[in-house]
């Protein structure tokens, strides 16, 4: 491992700190949280942080990278200070999704899980951004940027490019950088997690709606009544 002698010393200190929130005899079970960690040093999932969390937890190289490539938040090549994730699903494809993505890409100049010549910006062409309320989206660093244009996500890239702040439309107040929120996904809090709205009004209005109207879902099924309702 080439990492210097004072931040393995702190990537051991968090790793503890991480396996410490785990019953005893689980500590693989801190996995997860240990790759973010990894991730908010290197900005990456690096050969180095696979090793220091295989001899940390005691597993193999090929375990720890087994995990890393299966789920996609974890990179196997060094990302921008910012990720912009720009959703092409359905729904969002359908709301312009597919026009943002070409405006942008094109704006940026790389694709799909390719970074700028600055370093600032990776691109991400994303499936679902799991906010279809709010379509089209786009999210930096996991934050979310809701009914967007591509005129507004050109405009989002060159205030991250310039270093000018981003303000999410729920959420943080401010858009932290990759790395930083990656430690706050490895668990550490960054002291932002009561700001702004978590859920706005396309989200919460199905349950307005139904306390308006008295609605309340199904009671249980009683399966020792042949599953009729209480």
């Amino acid at each position: 491992m080439s990492y210097t002698e004072e931040v393995e010393a702190r990537l051991r200190a968090d790793s503890a700190e991480i396996i410490g929130r785990y019953p005893s005899g689980h500590s693989r079970s801190a996995l997860l949280p240990m790759l973010h960690l990894v991730q908010s040093q290197d900005g990456y999932v690096s050969p180095d942080g696979i090793a220091l969390i295989a001899d940390i937890l005691g597993i193999t190289r090929a375990e720890v990278s087994a995990v890393a490539t299966f789920y996609t938040q974890y990179k196997r090549h060094p990302t921008g200070d910012y990720l912009v994730g720009v959703c092409t699903n359905s729904l969002c494809a359908v709301m312009g999704g597919d026009a943002i993505w070409e405006a942008v890409s094109a704006h940026v100049g790389v694709g799909s899980d390719e970074t700028n010549e600055s370093g600032r910006i990776t691109l991400e062409r994303i499936e679902c951004n799991a906010a279809c309320d709010y379509a089209p989206v786009v999210m930096v660093n996991w934050e979310f940027f809701d009914n967007q244009t591509p005129e507004s996500a050109i405009a989002l890239v060159d205030d991250l490019e310039a270093g000018r702040p981003a303000r999410p439309t729920r959420g943080a107040q401010e858009v932290p950088t990759f790395k930083e929120n990656e430690r706050t996904l490895a668990g550490f809090l960054d002291g932002h997690e009561n700001e702004g709205p978590s859920a706005g009004e396309p989200s919460l209005l199905g349950l307005r709606i139904a306390a308006e109207k008295g609605w309340s879902e199904p009671l249980a099924l009683d399966d020792t009544k042949g599953g009729e309702q209480e």
